[in-house]
């Protein structure tokens, strides 16, 4: 009967499915229609106002209240000519995703009727309940009060017919109960320690910009087979499921077709992200089936982390159009590739210099490897840091299953660049840092293939922190994640890291050095103390594993104790100078990250126990019932031999059936056990780690016996969609 309703779901999908295209006009000529941007700015607002608010945008000068009622007027007369009736302070709680309140833009008249208003003061401020969402004790149940307020440097925007301010969320207080907050405090701090290295080569740099481009992997599934399984619907991954028979391992999935049906909310995605500012420009099938990407052109950091949470939501609207559901979690099915957001993370100037680039010049190249080098510094001090800040209940499926980096934190360079780091080490000579352009390469025997040309590094997927040429791709963090968790932390720790570095230099020009004997002095030193954090191998292997422990480097596994690293001395000191977050911040989150540790598996095991005891074992037991009653009839009567054996073969089965449901019975009787004893401690980090020490074991060993009853017992009978009709999109 399943198998019957299942197909029946799918080809009314199918049915429904539509060829989305965008409008005919050409993408530059709707791309941020729903966007408070420069255009809308200066048609809506006085000149003035205009110049006044781009400067707060650029600049980051604090805007007068007269400034901001008019910035209000000019931009709820847009609001409303968009088809906008309420506005929304949009901000990033500690739950890791958005949040919003709409209000109407109405007032009394004073003459009993109603008039559309919108000041300066709700623009830049409203009051949110702070006590409903996480915040690591800062805030208790009956201290309520706390504030959003208005990030000018991100656009407003319009969705459906709401107005949507991006803002910050403090307590009343005063400390940070968000991601933006911190992660605007990190830019700043990385502001202003790389100003101060490029004014070692050039002194007209007044600005660097932090830029992030996210790559967005994610799963599709029919939205009639996720709403028949319910672990997909509470906890976003299936905790069971024999995997198919054919998945991935053809490797036929990756960069192929893409299925009409999923270009279709592809297009319709992408028409969305345009009209909102998202300047998405990739997009094809990932290795896993029914797995994709989504990628956009780099940004300034913190524009392209409010438009990364901004598609992940409407990714979910607009997939539901299609009878989709969008799958974010890192590992929605076992066996196969999980989903990352590949962090692509590079610093360049208000000169146009990308700092993480070879130059043209000696020069240009010496300032390329201070920033090289002084990255790998800031990775190596705090690489157990940094693992924090991509560690999660999700992820921890992910990292390290021979499809992501391994949980242990390294950088790649690649021959070239390890090679020039080599001799800058063995030499003082200038020449030690000329880097190659991209080398010509011409494929013989095929003429009218063009000249290639190869870039100065490969790649090494293996590898959680990349060099790719131009940048660093932070390869480990979660594709559900907020990607403010690990911008704030790298951003700060090299921030931290190139202070550091200008006071060495400065100390050894002060005591007779030119400029270019210190930085090659200080680089090398670098270079040296920095050595266990290069790895260009394969970070997958056994040995790896072994040798980056002896090389010292964080090799921990275990997600409650990676965020003890949040509260290591170092930590809180290099947050602590670099201004972004205080001790007490910092204590709020590691209780957060624990408790929603805790919660997430908490959640999870609770699903797993009732589809266990309530879905699968009354369904073993039926079909287990069935055979007994074949094979009582079978035995009642005098058959051939042959007969006799099939009935034989039946009591095997009945028998492995009832050894399965026992272990299922008992593992769950133990698993609900050690949950209500880990409820009963109190410490949030105590209790994260009573579940993954004593919870946690006992959801594979369900999984294994459920997953053989999957295959034992009669297809028509089975309760749940399985991988091989979850998998394949029709």
């Amino acid at each position: 009967m399943s198998t019957l309703r299942f197909q029946m779901v799918g080809e009314a999908i199918r049915r429904k499915a539509l060829d989305v295209k965008a409008p005919a006009n050409h993408v530059s000529e709707y791309y941020g229609i729903n966007v408070f941007s420069g255009d809308k700015m200066r048609k809506y607002l006085s000149s003035k106002v205009c110049e006044a608010l781009e400067e707060t945008m650029r600049d980051g000068k604090p805007l007068s209240r007269e400034i901001a009622d008019s910035v209000a007027a000019g931009m709820k007369q847009w609001a409303m000519d968009m088809g906008a009736t309420h506005y929304t302070h949009w901000f990033q709680p500690l739950t890791g995703g958005t949040a919003e309140k709409h209000d109407a833009f109405v007032e009394y008249d004073g003459r009993g009727g109603m008039i559309e208003e919108f000041s300066g003061k709700l623009l830049i401020q409203q009051e949110p309940d702070a006590s409903s969402f996480p915040s690591g004790g800062i805030r208790n149940t009956f201290e309520a009060r706390g504030y959003s307020a208005w990030d000018a440097t991100s656009p407003a925007f319009v969705v459906d017919t709401t107005l949507c301010i991006p803002t910050i969320f403090i307590s009343y207080t005063g400390e940070s109960l968000d991601y933006k907050v911190p992660l605007l405090k990190a830019l700043e701090a990385v502001n202003k320690a790389a100003v101060e290295v490029c004014r070692l080569f050039d002194p007209k740099v007044n600005k660097v910009h932090s830029y992030l481009g996210w790559e967005q992997e994610y799963f599709l599934v029919d939205e009639g087979l996720w709403a028949a399984r319910p672990d997909l619907m509470l906890t976003g991954r299936t905790l069971m499921g024999h995997e198919s028979a054919k998945n991935q391992q053809l490797e036929d999935h990756y960069f192929g077709t893409i299925p009409t049906r999923v270009m279709a909310f592809m297009k319709d995605l992408e028409y969305e992200c345009y009209k909102l500012g998202i300047p998405v420009k990739t997009r094809h099938n990932e290795v896993a089936p029914n797995q994709f990407e989504v990628a956009p052109i780099f940004e300034e950091t913190n524009l392209a982390n409010d438009h990364n949470l901004l598609l992940m939501s409407v990714m979910r609207k607009v997939a539901r159009r299609h009878s989709f559901r969008v799958l974010l979690h890192e590992k929605p099915f076992k066996g196969i590739n999980g989903s990352g957001k590949h962090n692509n993370w590079s610093l360049g100037t208000d000169t146009g210099i990308n700092l993480l680039a070879p130059g043209k010049t000696a020069g240009e190249n010496l300032q390329f490897i201070a920033f090289v080098v002084n990255v790998m510094m800031a990775v190596h001090k705090h690489n157990g840091l940094l693992k924090a800040a991509i560690s999660s209940a999700t992820n921890a499926h992910r990292l390290g299953a021979n499809e992501a980096p391994p949980a242990i934190i390294s950088i790649f360079l690649g021959n070239q660049l390890s090679e020039i780091l080599d001799r800058i080490e063995q030499t003082d000579c200038e020449k030690a840092i000329e880097v190659g352009s991209k080398t010509g390469y011409k494929m013989n025997g095929i003429n009218h293939i063009p000249e290639l040309f190869i870039d100065n590094t490969d790649r090494n997927r293996t590898s959680p922190f990349a060099f790719t040429g131009n940048r660093f791709e932070f390869r480990a963090v979660g594709s559900s994640a907020n990607c403010a968790g690990a911008m704030i932390v790298l951003n700060t720790a090299v921030a931290d890291q190139l202070t550091e570095f200008r006071r060495s230099v400065d100390k050894l020009m002060a005591g007779g050095a030119t400029k270019e004997q210190a930085v090659f002095a200080v680089i090398k030193e670098y270079i040296r103390e920095s050595r266990p954090i290069h790895f260009d191998g394969n970070g997958y292997s056994d040995e790896w594993k072994a040798e980056a422990a002896s090389r010292g480097l964080d090799s921990e596994t275990s997600v409650p104790l990676i965020f003890d690293r949040l509260l290591d001395d170092e930590t809180v000191w290099m947050f602590s100078r670099t201004g972004v977050l205080d001790a007490v911040e910092l204590h709020a989150r590691a209780e957060v990250y624990w408790e929603t540790y805790t919660k997430k598996i908490q959640i999870e095991a609770r699903v797993l126990g009732d589809l266990a005891i309530n879905h699968i074992v009354p369904v073993a037991a039926r079909y287990q019932s069935m055979l007994l009653d074949k094979a009582a009839k079978i035995g009642s009567l005098d058959l051939p031999a042959v007969s006799k054996a099939l009935a034989a073969n039946d009591m095997e089965v009945i028998d492995k059936i009832s050894n399965h449901i026992l272990v299922i019975q008992e593992s769950v009787r133990r698993m609900t056990e050690a949950r209500k004893e880990a409820n009963r401690i109190e410490s949030e980090r105590e209790k994260a780690i009573a579940y993954h020490d004593t919870v946690l074991p006992h959801f594979d060993t369900i999984r294994y016996h459920i997953d053989k009853l999957e295959l034992m017992v009669d297809n028509e009978m089975w309760a749940l969609p399985k991988y091989r009709e979850l998998l394949f999109i029709r």
